[in-house]
Parts: structure tokens; C-alpha cells; sequence
């Protein structure tokens, strides 16, 4: 939506901040790498990016796609298990003092360390990819869930007991829906994590996607085609963070400062 000084919700005086800062940047990168002659393999000059894209957008472009299906599929694996863990902690605090050890230790692992296992027992494929996304995703989701959940109003837990409200109807009606404020931050941190799953499944082992491109290149001392990867990699995650932002001002319509439909004028901290 265009509507004099804003565009989509922002103002056009920050829009126009952000591309000269941006325009800025990129002379002073082009001129500097000029003037000090810096080999291309050591910093290309952003032109040479441009025209290493060019040359064959559909190879990186193909790859690019890969990852981006990694990603999101990732995001859902790991959304939904950690929706499904945070229920289950809820519903049984026997097996939250099981779970609850295990959601932890499954954080202090490196990624690099089960990266290269799960690629031998899912394979060179998309597989381990997107379950290594889902690693990383699901632990934020299913913690903040669970804060949520834990934190709702007592106050409204006994308003519902008062009108004989069953356990199901109640975790319904005011326990999940009084979450999805923590729930939606937790969705956030997760967007913002997300690609790191699977570009170090990538990066340990595979025959596609946006790793295999940079390692591909970096073995050639091609570093322009490993700033394509990256910028096609830093877009795709502001695309998602993007995506992740309209679904829970959606989600979250009810909360003051979540609906930018309303005139409000506080952002999110990266919109």
C-alpha cells in the first residue's frame, strides 16, 4: 500500500534512509577495492557479484531454491514439534520431568557434531538437511511455548473452573490462546535460526544448494560466486523473517501492537 509518505506501513523518509545507506555502502566497497587493486579471490568488487549472478542466475537460482525448501520445511518440522512438546510437558508433568532433560541436552550438542551423523543415517539428500533445521528451530518454539502456557492468568484458570470448564476446554480457551504471545516470539527466533540448519547440512555434506555452491567456489577461489550465495542466503532470510512477521501480526491480531492495520506506530525491531 502506497499512501503519500508511506509504503506497506513504513515511512518513505526510512525506506529512502535505508537505500541510501545501502547505495553508500556498496560505492565506497567498489571504489575502495578499486583503488587498492585487492585481488578478486581476496574481495571482489560488487560489480563482479553482479555479473557472476548474470552470468547463470539459473544455477544459482536452482540451488537457491533448495535450500529455501530446506528451510521452510525445516521450519515446519521443527514449529510443529515443538508445538506438540510444549502440550505434552503441559499436559503431563511426569513426562516434563522426562522431556524436559533431554529438550535441554539436545541444546548443548554442537551442531557441527550431529551434523556429520545425521547425514550418514538420512544421507547426501534433502533429509538430513531439513532435520537439522528442525533441530535448531525446535528447542526456541517449544521453550517460549512453554513459557506461555505456564504463565497464563490464574485469574482465568479459576474463572473457568467457576463455570465447570473440563481440562481440554480450558488448555482450549484460555490457556493456548493467552500462549501465543511467547509462542509468536519463539516463531520469530526460529525464522531467524532457520537457515543455519540446513546451510551447515549443506556445508558437511551434499550434492545441492546454496553450501554446495560455496564450497564448490571456494575450492576454485571463486569468492564472487560465494558473495552470490550469501546475498541470495541473507535475502531469503529477511523473505522469511518477512513471511513469519505478517503470519503472527495475524495470528496475534488481538494484542496491542501486533495489528499494524490499527495506525499504530511501534514496528517490529527489524520491520
Amino acid at each position: 500500500m502506497i499512501d503519500g509518505r508511506m509504503i506497506d506501513g513504513l515511512p518513505m523518509l526510512t525506506i529512502l534512509t535505508r537505500i541510501a545507506v545501502l547505495t553508500g555502502f556498496l560505492s565506497v566497497w567498489e571504489g575502495l577495492v578499486r583503488v587498492l587493486e585487492t585481488p578478486a579471490f581476496i574481495l571482489p568488487p560488487p560489480s563482479r557479484i553482479v555479473i557472476a549472478f548474470f552470468s547463470q542466475p539459473g544455477y544459482f537460482l536452482h540451488h537457491a531454491g533448495i535450500t529455501s525448501l530446506e528451510i521452510v520445511l525445516g521450519l515446519a518440522a521443527g514449529v510443529c514439534a515443538g508445538i506438540v512438546t510444549a502440550l505434552v510437558i503441559m499436559a503431563s508433568p511426569r513426562l516434563a520431568r522426562m522431556v524436559g532433560p533431554a529438550l535441554i541436552a539436545s541444546q548443548a550438542l554442537p551442531v557441527f557434531a550431529i551434523a556429520p551423523l545425521l547425514v550418514i543415517w538420512f544421507g547426501f539428500g534433502m533429509a538430513s538437511k531439513i532435520v537439522m533445521a528442525a533441530l535448531i528451530i525446535y528447542f526456541p518454539v517449544a521453550t517460549a511455548f512453554v513459557d506461555g502456557l505456564r504463565r497464563t492468568d490464574p485469574g482465568l484458570i479459576d474463572l473457568a473452573r467457576l463455570n465447570s470448564a473440563t481440562a481440554v476446554q480450558t488448555f482450549a480457551i484460555i490457556r493456548i490462546p493467552a500462549a501465543l504471545p511467547a509462542f509468536g516470539s519463539g516463531l520469530r527466533v526460529a525464522a531467524g535460526i532457520a537457515p543455519i540448519g540446513a546451510i551447515v547440512g549443506e556445508w558437511v555434506g551434499a550434492s545441492a544448494g546454496l553450501a554446495f555452491i560455496m564450497l564448490q567456489a571456494n575450492a576454485r577461489m571463486q569468492t564472487d560466486s560465494v558473495f552470490v550465495a550469501l546475498i541470495l542466503l541473507a535475502l531469503m532470510a529477511l523473505l522469511l523473517r518477512a513471511i513469519i512477521e505478517r503470519i503472527v501480526h495475524r495470528l496475534l491480531f488481538w494484542v496491542p501492537g501486533e495489528n499494524r492495520d490499527d495506525g499504530a506506530d511501534d514496528k517490529p525491531a527489524f520491520a
